[in-house]
């Protein structure tokens, strides 16, 4: 899996390559999914003036700074309050490309609001981790790659799982050090459901292996810059909470395809109130103070704390985390931060998603204190810090 093979190396993840866009156009603009999906976020499209449109681009930087562009705003503009970003002066100075890395909230908007405001301030769009279990139908793969994603192998075991996660990290040090274009990665395997972002060891591991030197020398090469994301509201907080009790309930529950389905399509089009993504800072400078003859399994662990801190030191909060975390404690703590008028509205809002929940036996106790604590507990991490 040496990065000297080339990109070829990697041609089961990659994204497109800029002469295969001609095809890969083709593909979609024929495919009656791909045309429903565009139609639930665009419902007065011209079908054919959108084929012709995305016919006459020529490379991937066409389709992301047009297309994916507009959709990813028109998205924002009509389920958000606001989206916005702070800490750019963090950005290491000359585009040196970087790893971002964050946590992980919405399945597939966490990383196309990300890349629609490093555009806006020049940085440029990153490229995209995505699970293979999101690739739901062919049409989905082949528009996640023409968007600039690769794939990530979550499907494959044992010896496979090994052989995906090399191919994987030579692929993001490749694209790193060599394409010079910067990655996207969440911190963790699928979103952290109850909000307790934690850096998972397993994902530093697999940035490790794609290089030749000791883990902190490796990891610096990929230029890691923590991104603390904050949602006002989380569209699919009842998804997430249904979820929770089908696992208490069903110990050997697995989420559906169609499951998948729905908490994309839910995080797309529904309000999310105030959104905002802060830039912490690279963890470069902490990474050379590190002991690179540490046992391996404490390296990893202090690297992913110093993820987490650089995470929960650059949350957002909103007047609905202060009323959660005093509901879910009983207590007054933060009642300095909202009104009566900001506890009805949270209240209301609560009640509202808990209704949507359909399910046996419904334990609305437990799926409420699910709900707050998704709610809560970003700012017990923030204050823990």
């Amino acid at each position: 899996m040496n990065n000297a093979k080339g990109i070829h190396t990697f041609d089961d993840i990659r994204p497109l390559a800029n002469d295969e866009i001609k095809g890969a156009i083709e593909e979609l603009v024929v495919n009656e999914d791909f045309q429903r999906a565009f139609r639930y976020i665009k419902p007065d499209l011209n079908w054919n003036e959108f084929s012709n449109l995305i016919r006459s681009f020529k490379t991937k930087e066409d389709f992301k700074s047009s297309l994916a562009y507009d959709i990813v705003m028109t998205v924002a503009k009509n389920t958000t309050f606001s989206l916005t970003i702070s800490g750019r002066s963090r950005l290491p100075e000359g585009l040196i490309p970087c790893t971002f890395i964050s946590n992980h909230r919405d399945i597939v908007l966490d990383a196309a609001f990300l890349n629609i405001m490093l555009y806006d301030i020049g940085y440029g769009m990153t490229q995209v981790a995505i699970g293979d279990n999101l690739l739901i139908g062919p049409w989905i793969k082949t528009l996640v790659r023409l968007n600039n994603s690769f794939i990530v192998k979550r499907s494959v075991t044992g010896r496979q799982q090994l052989v995906a996660s090399a191919q994987l990290s030579a692929y993001i040090h490749h694209t790193i050090k060599k394409t010079k274009e910067s990655v996207w990665i969440a911190q963790r395997e699928g979103r952290a459901k109850d909000s307790n972002d934690k850096t998972q060891t397993s994902i530093l591991k697999m940035l490790n292996m794609g290089g030749d030197k000791d883990i902190p020398a490796n990891l610096t090469e990929l230029n890691i810059v923590p991104v603390a994301i904050s949602y006002e509201f989380d569209p699919c907080d009842f998804l997430k909470a249904k979820e929770f009790q089908q696992k208490r309930d069903n110990p050997e529950f697995i989420k559906s395809k169609r499951d998948d389905l729905l908490a994309m399509e839910t995080g797309i089009l529904n309000n999310k109130g105030r959104v905002h993504f802060s830039i912490a800072s690279p963890i470069n400078p902490q990474l050379e103070k590190l002991d690179k003859n540490m046992e391996k399994g404490d390296l990893y662990t202090s690297v992913a704390a110093i993820i987490d801190k650089e995470i929960y030191k650059h949350y957002r909060f909103y007047p609905c985390n202060y009323v959660a975390y005093d509901l879910l404690t009983n207590t007054n703590c933060f009642s300095s931060n909202y009104g009566l008028k900001d506890k009805k509205q949270f209240e209301n809002y609560l009640q509202g998603q808990l209704d949507k929940i359909v399910i046996p036996n419904k334990d609305e106790d437990f799926l409420r204190a699910k709900i707050l604590e998704m709610y809560t507990n970003p700012l017990k991490n923030h204050l823990s810090v």
